[in-house]
């Protein structure tokens, strides 16, 4: 039996730590190795899931990984905001480096439908100076969209102006795209040589493609279909988001005339329906106890 159980554990305790600091010691001696033969570690973007070649790059899909400075490739990103919104141009595989050189920026390279909203539709209307705001609209703008309507035949054919949306997005002027770069490659007048034309300040596009919701944009094609020409545009400002309901506009309201009212056709009198003949009251006898019905 120990006869001093204090000491024992004293030094139990005094093995352990040595233990723990010899374990410590050779893990920083392997360590330096392991700098000196690789280098030290970059804290780099890897990919959490698989991400499909054309796929809109969000924050669920990547996350960070401490990689040895020899192996992190030329390109890597270290930055996940730079990346947020980049569509890949290939394919990356889970816990693969994220290299710069395999993303591409939203425009006609990857296509249109990276930056319509989830649930939206993009649609194309078609514009001039006075239906587009002189054609000073940029991709990236918010606009409202007005329509002439006539209604009616003859006498009773009638124009009016409704705002039918507000607030709306514009994805593309004629092929300048949001988040592109604005510039065109063209052949020459000449037929031979081909240039790139800057698109900044460019008024030659005739139509605009606007962000809508199924039911706005089967609209914009039933007035495109049946009224061409009755399709206006007005530029609200950037950081305005203000939508209201306005009532539409006719002549009476341009006029600041009241709206006349509905007159509704007479009945001839021989067309009336002649008044149901009423009924006598009954009568009832004088005498005491119950009542006799007298017809």
């Amino acid at each position: 039996m120990n006869s001093n159980p204090t000491r024992t554990l004293l030094v139990s305790l005094g093995a352990g730590v040595f233990a723990m600091f010899l374990v410590w010691s050779y893990s920083q001696e392997k360590k330096e190795e392991y700098d000196k033969k690789y280098g030290t570690t970059e804290r780099i973007v890897i990919a959490s899931k698989q991400i499909l070649e054309m796929s809109t790059i969000d924050d669920t899909m990547i996350e960070f990984a401490e990689v040895p400075t020899a192996f992190v490739q030329p390109g890597a990103v270290k930055d996940p905001e730079e990346i947020v919104g980049m569509v890949a141009a290939a394919p990356i595989q889970v816990n693969e480096q994220v290299l710069s050189t395999k993303l591409l920026a939203p425009g006609p390279t990857t296509g249109l439908s990276n930056q319509v909203t989830p649930s939206k539709r993009a649609v194309t209307i078609s514009i001039d100076e006075v239906r587009g705001v002189a054609k000073l609209l940029r991709p990236g703008d918010r606009i409202d969209i007005l329509a002439a309507i006539e209604s009616g035949s003859a006498v009773n054919r009638k124009t009016e102006v409704k705002t039918i949306m507000t607030d709306v997005p514009v994805l593309a002027t004629g092929i300048n795209v949001t988040n592109n770069i604005p510039r065109s490659l063209e052949t020459n007048s000449f037929g031979q040589n081909q240039v790139f034309r800057n698109l900044n300040g460019d008024t030659s596009f005739s139509t605009i493609t606007v962000e809508a919701d199924p039911k706005q944009a089967q609209d914009l094609v039933y007035l495109q279909v049946t009224s061409p020409g009755g399709i206006y545009v007005t530029l609200r400002n950037a950081s305005d988001q203000y939508k209201t309901n306005i009532p539409s506009s006719n002549v009476n309201s341009v006029l600041g005339r009241a709206t006349p009212p509905i007159l509704r056709p007479r009945i001839p009198a021989a067309a009336k329906t002649p008044p149901k003949p009423r009924r006598k009251p009954r009568k009832t006898s004088k005498k005491s106890g119950p009542f006799v019905e007298v017809q």
